[in-house]
């Protein structure tokens, strides 16, 4: 990463109490592949970030709920398919507020319209397969999300030069993706047709995004002055949505006191889905486990990307797993369908867990820590296997899969914090300084006048 030159806050200041509308003003960028920033302190998710996350809490459980009342490899494609597209609405969101937060009136009333879309959105995509009026509700308000994010970044592309070029590639490309979308409208084109129109809108959306922002298109513009991110901000964005996600492992364990009265297998399942979930946390907090580690975002380019988008597999796979763990309390067995849904969910997300440690760069010596980095994290593969495969063995009751995860994700998170430790650890630290300082000086004082007596 090339060395970060502050600005002069005299000459270019974001924030300015004299106005309503500021002139949005790119916060980091590029300038011939050296970083600039306008301000040295790192930035964490405004207040109005936190409230629209606020929104997929409930928008997220709304789509696992569809998905587990009938699981079927239909609706799994259809799960991923509205999934995808409320990802890359947060994700426009993210990007605008990372490169152009001021927090105006003007983008403060931009998060709100997106969200009242997003309503809209979220109340109609699970039902796309059963009612026309869904399907174009929730294509028009995608859409409608989708151009409102375009026009912002082509007008901050007129406020701010800094991203100018790539901007305006990205507000082309992207609105020439969104007419794909267009033969999900017409109640003549077959659910087939348009399943397929989607999968390939999403994927090229996918693609545009890197492509927009990789050095290829950058080298193709010519430009002096490019993107660049802030990526305080940008992990503290994506670790928040992974953490709403862990939310559903969490909520449906107590909504509804499903697992009262006293103790029983309901209340022991909702303490195994809390500690999975638990787990899942630590791991990803964990990372590569590394005491000196380069983050993918800021080790190159590549590892920046596959950062970026290893986390929409990983949400789609841990969201789906986690509401089938968290509604087990509710029930006596899983049926077929919920026993692959959990054990897939939960085995796929353990193996993206397992990428997403791998992507970060180790600074470690050799021999600094008690295993090497390969043997600390080999735990998560073996792990996401013996999941994903636990459904081969069907005379296993819900609590007992349960267990048997619960157990897998314990023992891979102790391995992996053990073997994170640097060599000749101790067990425990031998505690120091734990007496007032007043007392150490009552102590000492006799001895002082001892030795001024004649």
């Amino acid at each position: 990463m090339s060395e970060a030159l502050g600005i002069d806050e005299h000459d270019l200041k974001a924030q300015n109490p004299r106005f309503l509308l500021r002139q949005p003003r790119a916060l980091q960028w590029f300038e011939h592949g050296r970083l600039v920033k306008r301000h040295d302190e790192e930035r964490q998710a405004g207040r109005f970030e936190l409230f629209l996350d606020l929104l997929y809490v409930a928008i997220l459980s709304n789509f696992a709920d569809f998905l587990a009342e009938d699981i079927s490899g239909a609706k799994l494609v259809k799960y991923i398919l509205v999934l995808a597209p409320s990802w890359h609405i947060w994700s426009d969101i993210r990007e605008l507020m990372n490169s152009f937060y001021n927090d105006d009136l003007l983008q403060r009333l931009l998060i709100l319209w997106l969200m009242a879309v997003l309503v809209v959105y979220g109340n109609n995509a699970p039902l796309v397969d059963e009612d026309i009026g869904a399907m174009r509700a929730a294509v028009g308000s995608y859409m409608v999300a989708r151009v409102t994010s375009n026009l912002a970044h082509l007008v901050f592309s007129f406020a701010s030069y800094h991203h100018r070029r790539q901007q305006r590639l990205w507000v082309v490309l992207s609105s020439i993706c969104l007419c794909i979308y267009i033969p999900l409208y017409f109640e003549d084109v077959s659910i087939r047709g348009k399943i397929a129109a989607a999968a390939v809108a999403v994927s090229l959306e996918e693609f545009i995004w890197v492509f927009c922002y990789s050095p290829v298109a950058k080298k193709l513009l010519r430009v002096k002055y490019s993107t660049a991110v802030d990526i305080a901000h940008e992990i503290d964005r994506f670790a928040a949505f992974y953490i709403i996600v862990l939310g559903e492992f969490l909520y449906l364990i107590v909504k509804g006191s499903n697992a009262a009265v006293g103790f029983n297998e309901g209340l022991l399942r909702a303490i195994w889905t809390l500690i999975i979930a638990f787990c899942l946390n630590w791991l990803y907090t964990h990372a590569d486990g590394s005491m000196e580690s380069t983050h993918p975002l800021r080790h190159n380019i590549y590892t920046g990307f596959s950062f970026a988008l290893i986390h929409l597999p990983l949400i789609a796979a841990l969201l789906a797993g986690g509401h089938v763990a968290a509604a087990s309390v509710a029930e006596e067995d899983f049926e077929d369908a919920q026993r692959w849904l959990l054990c897939e969910g939960l085995g796929v997300g353990m193996m993206c867990l397992y990428f997403f440690a791998l992507i970060h760069a180790c600074q470690d010596e050799p021999g600094t820590l008690l295993m090497t980095k390969h043997v600390r994290i080999i735990m998560r593969p073996i792990t996401g296997l013996i999941t994903i495969l636990l459904p081969l063995a069907h005379h296993l009751n819900a609590t007992e899969i349960l267990s048997i995860i619960m157990a897998m994700y314990v023992v891979c998170l102790v391995w992996e914090t053990v073997g994170s430790l640097k060599k000749g650890a101790c067990f425990f630290e031998h505690w120091s300084d734990v007496d007032y300082p007043e007392t150490h000086q009552q102590e000492e004082q006799p001895k002082d006048n001892e030795a001024t007596m004649p």
